[in-house]
């Protein structure tokens, strides 16, 4: 068979429960059929819950502490020399970015020959991404970007009232078309398509909202171990902790469902290309996000955060020959179970398109379970992310799941196959002490094989440790001037006032 073509839809801010073929009230006809051609990933985890982190783990197919992002940080250069696209566009690949990347800067192609940006952080250059550009062109400048003029992280519903075609999810998809036909070349091509919503702003069009306009998405699941500040009233649009009124609550769920069920009728036009064309045909299709959004369970909002809502993804896998194969499963859905991460996809990319993977990648190809073959290696993922708020460490093998605070020292067990909302810590009762005693030590032996970060002493973890967002390691050789001044001020606050003196050449 000839080298296929990959297509990557990459969503931002995607929670991994809410598609509609695993029984949740959103709409996903489209993403419903691709789960039917193909097989879903139903633990699979974003091992650095928020955008930077997660992407840079996609991009090198390396954990965050490998790739030396931690934790959410802008402004400091993408400067990693081996990368997914880059190695497919060593191997003869046609590799198109359509959307956003959160790479820095935000030109950086990282490997992509053509890159058709969509990015509302203008505020980092003042330079406009093609798709403000364009629609600066189209309406004159009279419309603007939701994302553009309004905090990126709030939850208030913002209709989009002007012509669809304008907002940022349809250009996407339309510019991605528009690359797809160009494509034909006889090469074939890796294209990723990211999509920026359902991240807010939540701006979906009126008549999507009205799909969930008398929804009741229930209440926010509350657990037996939440601390009393995340139970007390949110403060401002855009919370990290804290709960909101109903009402808020509901509709902020809703424009959340009208935003996927927006981008799910654009995944729909993208399949319906592929079909009708013969340079598309035999195509990889692989849609997943970066993270989720808690949307108010346990009093949280936004990601970072270890539980369900904020580390869990969707991710849906699907080939050409796998497509045309007869589901013979109770749901009409084939699933496995096996935990994987963002660093698996460079791996499973690269063995699909017949490249070698090089040795620093340390994900696992993950294509196995498409052909009844089960993922090797693979028994269970740690995930971390740094942040002043909550030091987040965590391991899971989708079944049970630790997390260790690091600020604060807080322990908490979860059967998420009991408890899939979280809502009981098991940590500390006697009929789970074997468990947690399992669970705690995979977390101490990965740390302890950490020694610089301080997380682990005498075999036990250690309480207060807040880790820096970035390592030392990631501004090697980076001129102190291209670094961003917001950056600049995370920067010395981990490693002190005097560090740019230091390594300015």
């Amino acid at each position: 068979m000839d080298r296929p073509n990959i297509l990557l839809i990459f969503a931002d801010q995607w929670r991994g429960d809410f598609l509609g073929n695993l029984g949740h009230k959103v709409r996903t006809p489209f993403l419903d059929q691709l789960a039917g051609e193909g097989m879903s990933y139903t633990s699979a985890y974003s091992a650095t819950p928020s955008c930077i982190p997660a992407r840079a783990s996609l991009l090198t197919g390396m954990s965050g502490s490998s790739c030396n992002r931690l934790g959410y940080m802008d402004g400091v250069p993408w400067k990693y020399p081996v990368t997914m696209q880059g190695c497919l566009r060593d191997a003869g690949y046609l590799t198109i970015n359509v959307g956003k990347t959160h790479y820095y800067p935000r030109r950086a192609g990282l490997g992509f020959e053509i890159n058709r940006l969509y990015d509302p952080q203008n505020w980092l250059d003042g330079e406009q991404s093609d798709y403000h550009a364009w629609l600066f062109e189209q309406t004159g400048g009279k419309i603007k970007d939701t994302a553009d003029v309004i905090d990126n992280n709030g939850f208030c519903y913002i209709p989009w009232t002007h012509d669809t075609c304008l907002h940022p999810t349809e250009w996407t998809a339309a510019t991605a078309i528009e690359e797809l036909k160009k494509a034909d070349d006889g090469r074939p091509f890796f294209m990723q398509i990211g999509f920026h919503r359902p991240h807010p702003p939540l701006d979906p069009p009126p008549a999507y909202y009205d799909m969930y306009r008398d929804v009741d998405f229930g209440e926010a699941p509350v657990g037996d171990w939440e601390p009393e500040e995340y139970r007390r009233a949110a403060s401002g649009n855009a919370p990290m902790i804290g709960t909101k009124n109903e009402e808020d609550r509901q509709t902020a769920i809703r424009a959340y469902c009208a935003l996927i069920t927006h981008i799910d009728h654009q995944i729909g036009k993208l399949l319906y290309y592929l079909q009708r064309h013969e340079h598309t045909k035999n195509t990889i299709i692989i849609f997943t996000s970066d993270h989720g959004d808690l949307l108010g369970d346990h009093g949280t909002w936004r990601k970072i955060f270890p539980y369900e809502g904020s580390s869990k993804i969707p991710l849906i896998i699907r080939t050409p020959d796998t497509a045309i194969n007869t589901v013979n499963t109770t749901s009409g859905y084939r699933r496995v179970e096996t935990p994987v991460t963002h660093m698996d996809i460079m791996p499973t990319v690269l063995k699909a398109a017949g490249v070698l993977v090089p040795d620093n990648v340390e994900g696992t190809d993950i294509m196995g379970p498409l052909y009844g073959r089960k993922i090797e290696g693979r028994e269970f993922i740690h995930g971390e992310h740094a942040s002043s708020l909550i030091g987040v460490q965590f391991v899971t093998d989708g079944r049970y799941k630790y997390c260790y605070d690091t600020v604060h020292g807080r322990e908490q067990l979860f059967n998420l196959q009991e408890d899939p909302r979280e809502l009981r810590n098991l940590a500390g009762l006697k009929e789970y002490e074997a468990e947690h005693a399992f669970w705690k030590r995979k977390l101490i032996d990965i740390l302890s094989a950490r020694p610089g970060d301080g997380l682990v002493r005498d075999g036990e973890l250690v309480t207060g440790v807040e880790l820096p967002s970035i390592r030392k390691e990631l501004l090697d050789g980076i001129d102190p001037d291209e670094i961003h001044i917001n950056a600049r001020k995370g920067i010395e606050k981990y490693f002190g006032a005097d560090f740019f003196k230091m390594t300015e050449k």
